[in-house]
């Protein structure tokens, strides 16, 4: 870290505005770390690894100081006065899957947008099952690119996102029900059992559409009771 002026900090603040209750800041690599002069340097991931010099609330130095060079970290910041101060530091544990989805799970839900959206793609990146509810309400996301990440992640979680995202095919908002529709498709053949065991419950509303959705992937029922029943296969 450099001894004269702190780096002027890149904008990391939630879009819309400062939120008074701040935001979880993410990061997988701490920089540097300074005591004395109350800073943390970190690598922002979201932001192609550039990083950012926080100022450290007098209440956190004793968390600063158990941080190494190399850590991950969650920070939570507020901004106060103009300057974004780091009122909590945590360590992050190694394991490259658990800790990480933990921390993903709690980003989704944060009032920045750009960690809704790192989290929503780390989470399809882990195939994480957890995910799966918070990414499919994050498909109503405010923001677009949110939206399109938990998409994308939606599909790379295959069969397990399915039996919720069924409901979803005859949802009155003519965007969900068609992102729906294609994350099922395009999960594909790992879509199919799950569809046809919601098939046995369906309303005859949901059941048209369901059997529209595997019609699609190349699933032709030879009946209807058939359709109930069997568990369709791809052909």
């Amino acid at each position: 870290m450099a001894d004269d002026a702190p780096a002027k900090l890149i904008q990391i603040g939630p879009k819309g505005g400062v939120k008074k209750d701040g935001f979880n800041l993410v990061t997988e690599r701490v920089v540097a770390v300074n005591p004395e002069a109350k800073q943390i340097e970190v690598e922002l991931l979201a932001y192609d690894g550039k990083t950012v010099v926080l100022d450290v609330d007098n209440e956190a130095v004793e968390e600063l100081k158990q941080l190494k060079v190399g850590d991950g970290a969650t920070i939570r910041v507020v901004e106060e006065g103009g300057r974004r101060v780091a009122k909590s530091l945590k360590i992050r544990p190694k394991d490259p899957n658990a800790a990480k989805a933990d921390a993903m799970l709690l980003d989704l839900k944060d009032s920045h947008w750009l960690n809704r959206k790192y989290a929503a793609e780390v989470l399809g990146e882990l195939k994480e099952p957890r995910a799966v509810r918070p990414l499919v309400e994050a498909l109503t996301d405010e923001v677009g690119d949110v939206r399109q990440r938990a998409y994308d992640s939606l599909i790379k979680i295959g069969g397990a996102a399915v039996p919720m995202l069924v409901p979803l095919l005859v949802s009155e908002e003519d965007e969900l029900r068609q992102s729906v529709t294609e994350i099922i498709r395009k999960i594909g053949k790992p879509a199919v059992e799950p569809l046809a065991t919601a098939l046995a419950e369906a309303d005859d509303r949901l059941k048209t559409r369901v059997l529209k959705v595997l019609d699609r992937m190349g699933y032709k029922p030879k009946t209807k009771e058939a359709a109930k029943t069997e568990v369709p296969r791809l052909t």
